[in-house]
This record gives structure tokens, C-alpha cells and sequence, in this order.
């Protein structure tokens, strides 16, 4: 499913990020403990301006979102709540969470785990990882990440290796990983 949010908010009551197309794909139907419910592909890694619009997505499918929890890795600033329209999300940052993993906590109680595609990321590989991330039955786990892979300190090759959920190709000199 691709959610799609309204026209414009001309009260000004919505932060921008809710007021276009999020890149977002959900598979609602509740995959095993551990697995992936869907992706997202959001437009900054700040997340004030990225979560309103991704909650407000979320909300009609899971229900109102409560908290976010986000690994430390890849989002600044780091705000301890976000504001959607007149209501107050938390969130929390965790060094166990992956950098590419997004833990929404909604007020019915459900989780939802999400594949957090950088914004960096070309758009033919984040179109495929968002659906591999929402396809039913699916076997995808957040890679393990220390690092948000648009860090200067990261390049190309190892952004797309770790989307796709396995380690970079080896550079010229260097051994392949066994």
C-alpha cells in the first residue's frame, strides 16, 4: 500500500512533511516478531520534519501513533517528541536499533517496524527495497548498522549493499568477506 496524504494544510496546522506524498509502503497484515512490516524513504533525517507526515500515515492503518523509536545513528537533530497538528508523538533513540530501523508504538497498541531507506538512496534502489520490506511473508530484517549510510564516511556501494541487507562489495585489494 502507498499512503498518500491530502491537499495542503493552508492553516497552517501541518508541518510540510504532511503535506506530500511520504515514500511509503506498508504490508498490513502483521508479518512474525523480528520481520519488517513495510518501508519508508523519508525526505530528511530530521526528524521534525520527517515523522508528523510519516505518523499521519501510519494513524488510519495502525492507529494514532504514540512514540518513535529510532536508532542514534543518522537523524539530527534529535528531538525527544515531534508535533502533528495539535498532538505530541515521543521519541526515543536507541544505540541498539539499527540506523535503518524505524519502531512505531501506536495507541491500539500495535508495532510497527519499518526499513528506514535513506534519503540519500537513488530511486530505483529504494523503490525495490520498499517493496521487498512490504511484501507479505517476508523474511527482511533491518541490517545491523552503526552508521547511517548518507555519513560522509560511507559511500555508494556500501549505502545500496546495506539496503539490500548484505555487506558492501569488496574494493579493489581487498578480500571478499567469508
Amino acid at each position: 500500500m502507498t499512503a498518500r496524504i491530502g491537499p495542503p494544510d493552508l492553516m497552517g496546522l501541518l508541518p510540510a512533511s504532511a503535506q506530500r506524498a511520504e515514500r511509503l509502503r506498508v504490508e498490513p497484515t502483521h508479518t512474525a516478531a523480528g520481520m519488517l512490516d513495510g518501508g519508508w524513504w523519508p525526505y530528511s533525517t530530521d526528524p521534525a520534519e520527517a515523522l508528523p507526515g510519516l505518523a499521519l500515515a501510519l494513524d488510519p492503518i495502525h492507529g494514532p501513533v504514540v512514540r518513535f523509536v529510532l536508532g542514534v545513528g543518522g537523524w539530527s537533530p534529535r528531538p525527544e517528541q515531534v508535533h502533528v497538528g495539535g498532538r505530541r508523538i515521543g521519541v526515543d533513540y536507541h544505540a541498539s536499533q539499527p540506523a535503518s530501523l524505524l519502531t512505531a508504538l501506536s495507541a491500539r497498541g500495535t508495532r510497527v517496524d519499518l526499513l528506514v531507506v535513506p534519503p540519500c538512496t537513488s530511486r530505483d534502489v529504494a523503490a525495490r527495497s520498499l517493496l521487498r520490506a512490504a511484501q507479505a511473508g517476508n523474511r527482511v530484517t533491518a541490517p545491523r548498522a552503526t552508521r547511517h549510510p548518507c555519513d560522509a564516511s560511507t559511500d555508494v556501494a556500501d549505502a545500496h549493499a546495506l539496503i539490500a541487507g548484505r555487506s558492501r562489495p569488496p574494493r579493489t585489494g581487498e578480500s571478499p568477506a567469508r
